[in-house]
C-alpha cells in the first residue's frame, strides 16, 4: 500500500484536550504511521498508508472543521522524523546513555563499597535505561503503541524492584560492611545526573504516555539518590549497615510505586 504524508487543517483545534480527542479518534486507524500536532497553526501532519480520505472521515464527525491541506506520496526509506519526534529521540538517546553510564558506575562502586543501597540505585538506573530504550521504539507511533510500551516499562520496573529486594535480603542474612564515604560521594554524582535528566525531559513531561513515563522514572530517581546520600552519611556516622539496608528497601518500594503509576497511566485513554 502506498505511503503518504498528509497535512490536515483543523481550525477548531486550539487546546491539548482537543488534541487528545483527535488522538482517540485516530488511535484505531491501522493505516496510521506517525502523527505530529501543531496547535499554534492548528494543523496535523500524518504519515499514513492508503487514501487520506480514510483519516479525514474519522476527523469530520468531531466537527473541528478538518480539511486536507496537501498530500504527497513518499517512499518509506526517505521519511524523516518530524521535528517533534526528532526532539524526543534525541532526548531519549541522551537519557539512555546517561543512565547506562551511571548503572556501571553505581554497580561497581556498590560492590566495592559493599553497599546494598548503591547497588539498588544502580539497578534502578539500569531499569530506567531499559525504559528509555523501549520509549525510543515508540517515538512517532500511534497512541496504542505508546501505551503498550509504557505498560511493558511498568512490568520491567516491577521485576527490577523484586530483584532489589532479593539483594537487600541477601546482604541482611550474610552481613555487609558498607563504606559510607563512597556511598555518599557516588550518590551525589548520580543525583546530579538525574537532575540533568529531569532538565532534558522538562519540555516533554506533559507529553504522550511514553514521555510522561520517562519523567516519572527520573523524578523517582532523584528521591532515591537523596536517600542514598543520607544513608551513606549515617553509615559513616554510626558505623552500622542498617541505614544502607533500609535505604535499599526504600528504593525497592519507590521502584514498585513507579511501576504501579506507569501501569495505571498506560490504561488511561486521555
Amino acid at each position: 500500500m502506498d505511503l503518504f504524508r498528509t497535512k490536515f487543517g483543523i481550525p477548531k483545534m486550539d487546546c491539548p484536550s482537543e488534541e487528545q480527542i483527535i488522538r482517540m479518534a485516530l488511535e484505531e486507524c491501522t493505516q496510521l504511521e506517525q502523527m505530529v500536532f501543531d496547535l499554534g497553526n492548528r494543523t496535523l501532519m500524518v504519515i499514513h498508508r492508503g487514501d487520506p480520505q480514510i483519516i479525514l472521515d474519522r476527523l469530520l464527525p468531531l466537527k473541528f472543521g478538518a480539511t486536507i491541506l496537501d498530500s504527497v506520496s513518499v517512499e518509506s526509506e526517505n521519511i524523516e522524523l518530524t521535528s517533534e519526534n526528532a526532539k524526543e529521540s534525541k532526548v531519549l538517546k541522551q537519557l539512555l546513555l546517561l543512565n547506562l553510564i551511571m548503572f556501571f558506575v553505581e554497580l561497581g562502586s556498590g560492590y566495592f563499597s559493599r553497599s546494598a543501597g548503591l547497588i539498588a540505585d544502580g539497578l534502578d538506573m539500569l531499569a530506567d535505561a531499559s525504559v528509555y530504550g523501549l520509549s525510543l521504539m515508540a517515538v512517532g507511533k500511534a497512541k496504542t503503541s505508546k501505551q503498550h510500551v509504557a505498560r511493558l516499562s511498568g512490568y520491567l520496573q516491577f521485576i527490577m524492584a523484586a530483584g532489589l529486594l532479593v539483594e537487600v535480603v541477601r546482604r541482611f542474612l550474610y552481613g555487609s560492611e558498607p563504606i559510607g564515604s563512597i556511598i555518599s560521594s557516588v550518590a551525589i554524582v548520580a543525583l546530579c545526573v538525574n537532575i540533568l535528566c529531569l532538565f532534558l525531559l522538562m519540555n516533554h513531561r506533559k507529553g504522550e504516555v511514553h514521555m510522561r513515563a520517562s519523567w516519572i522514572f527520573s523524578a523517582n530517581d532523584v528521591l532515591a539518590n537523596i536517600g542514598v546520600i543520607v544513608a551513606g552519611s549515617l553509615v559513616s556516622w554510626t558505623g552500622s549497615n542498617y541505614p544502607d539496608l533500609i535505604m535499599g528497601s526504600i528504593i525497592s518500594a519507590i521502584v514498585m510505586r513507579g511501576a504501579v503509576q506507569i501501569l495505571n497511566l498506560s490504561k488511561r485513554r486521555n
